[in-house]
């Protein structure tokens, strides 16, 4: 899976649990706080992202995105890493 793929993942779950964003354009420059996310948002935006991806990554690293390309960073590297772990 590429990184695309990954951002589109993550706008897809983005616009599910946020009000208001079906028919906005996410800029991936921005943080989800920007987009009216309340952290609680935030924490099921990253949860159903890491379950569709099929990747688990420690809280710690998680909480330290800032912009969603930042969570798209974490999540590609994650899932390069058990794509890897698989061969």
């Amino acid at each position: 899976m590429d990184r695309e793929q990954i951002l589109n993942v993550v706008i897809k779950h983005i616009k599910l649990n946020v009000d208001g964003l079906e028919n906005i354009e996410i800029d991936p420059q921005k943080t989800i706080l920007q987009y009216g996310a309340s952290s609680l948002d935030g924490v099921e935006i990253v949860s159903a992202c890491m379950r569709e991806l099929k990747i688990k990554i420690p809280r710690t690293e998680v909480s330290s995105f800032k912009t969603i390309n930042d969570l798209v960073e974490l999540f590609t590297k994650f899932k390069n890493e058990v794509r890897e772990e698989v061969k």
